[in-house]
């Protein structure tokens, strides 16, 4: 059995902005932080930047802080503007930099392909929010605040703990929606600002009666990625394993200006859930065997996972074959339209649906020459199943194959063990 991180909720208790979600994971996560540094580094831009990660307490509760700093404009005082709580919009040098350069930066960078593709979709959410505040096209999008080189880090980063973390649980608290003014680049706007406004819609608020922007642009853009990429857990066998706390500078009254990270893993996790489409029609004039050859065409497609067919009296006594498709919802489109190249159905139905299966692994044999799958079971049990297919070909008797199977699965379970 393994243990893995399954769930990672974030208590926004003074706020979140993105050195607040670095310093939590950082925090939580102390041997991510580590290799993310060493990637940052291999950036030719990251000369430009003073990065630190230092311990801090409040009195109240400790935790880490995380601080970008652009080396160029750190004069005799912290001018630098990036959306952090440890910077305020007042007297702050703007930086203005295309939506369309810094997605070349990224796209051009020696990044991990896989951090890439989450720092261009958390930077195309907050380009889609401005664009509309400012009704322009997305392409067309200026970043001023974010466009320094330290909110530039903040969500290269990110997207790195996003990526080494893998596919999780995201869960929040509700985010506190502050309040008064902000000086900006465009001048003094209401908090939240309107593109921060935005990209918290639907997503619950609280009003602790706490004034001051308490969610940052970036902080907004990180929540709503997170939320629209998050999987679903199986809460009944989730203990808490890691835990962090992520600080601004600001200082809030009467409470900690901190970001929880609580981490959950399932000790014993033998089954998931996964969404799946199911395709179902029926075909009364098509014969059985161009049937059963179109169908076999669908089995090949990479994205479907089986293809049932059932034979069902339609209307006026007719004899009818139900097609039933489990198809990866990614290729839903595709596989539909297969459905009417290969078969005489004149419509489908489609529906979706999860789906909970067990953990699943495969193991190769060289002798006997066999593939075998093996299951782990909520009861810490494991079974195994040879692939059909290999036992026939090594097998000259009914009596062979049963003993070829049993052989290749019990070797199976002793080599996963």
């Amino acid at each position: 059995m393994r243990t893995q991180i399954s769930r990672i909720h974030l208590d926004a208790i003074g706020g979140i902005a993105g050195d607040m979600f670095i310093s939590a994971l950082a925090d939580t996560f102390p041997e991510i932080y580590t290799s993310m540094i060493e990637e940052i580094k291999g950036l030719p831009q990251s000369s430009k930047v003073l990065i630190t990660l230092t311990p801090h307490s409040d009195g109240t509760l400790g935790g880490m802080q995380f601080n970008v700093r652009e080396i160029a404009y750190d004069h005799s005082h912290h001018h630098t503007h990036k959306h952090t709580h440890a910077h305020p919009h007042q007297n702050e040098t703007h930086h203005h930099t295309k939506y369309s350069d810094i997605c070349k930066f990224l796209e051009q960078s020696n990044l991990k392909t896989a951090v890439i593709e989450h720092a261009l979709n958390l930077f195309s959410i907050l380009a889609i929010a401005e664009a509309q505040v400012h009704g322009i096209k997305p392409e067309d999008v200026t970043f001023h605040e974010v466009g320094a080189w330290d909110s530039i880090i903040d969500f290269v980063a990110a997207a790195y703990f996003i990526n080494a973390i893998g596919p999780v649980q995201w869960t929040f608290s509700s985010l506190p929606i502050g309040g008064g003014t902000v000086k900006t680049a465009h001048g003094i706007l209401p908090i939240p600002t309107p593109a921060t406004a935005l990209l918290m819609k639907n997503i619950p608020v609280v009003d602790d009666g706490i004034q001051g922007e308490r969610v940052t642009p970036t902080g907004a853009t990180i929540v709503k990625y997170l939320l629209s990429i998050s999987n679903v857990a199986d809460c009944s066998i989730m203990s808490i394993s890691h835990s962090g706390n992520g600080f601004g500078s600001k200082k809030l009254p009467n409470i900690s200006n901190v970001l929880r990270c609580l981490a959950f893993s399932s000790e014993h996790v033998s089954s998931e859930y996964e969404h799946i489409c199911i395709i179902t029609f029926e075909v009364d004039d098509q014969t059985s065997e161009d049937l059963a050859i179109g169908l076999d065409v669908l089995r090949q497609h990479p994205d479907v996972i089986e293809v049932y067919q059932a034979p069902i009296f339609g209307k006026k006594g007719r004899m009818l074959a139900q097609i039933q498709i489990l198809v990866n919802p990614n290729s839903l489109e595709s596989v539909c339209e297969l459905c009417f190249v290969e078969t005489s159905t004149l419509g489908i139905r489609i529906s979706k649906l999860d789906r909970k299966i067990l953990n699943r692994s495969e193991i190769s044999l060289e002798d006997p020459k066999t593939r075998v799958k093996i299951a782990q079971r909520p009861n810490n049990q494991r079974t195994a199943k040879a692939e059909i297919a290999d036992i026939a070909a090594i097998s000259s008797s009914a009596s062979q194959r049963a003993i070829n199977k049993s052989t290749s699965e019990q070797l199976a379970l002793k080599k996963d063990e």
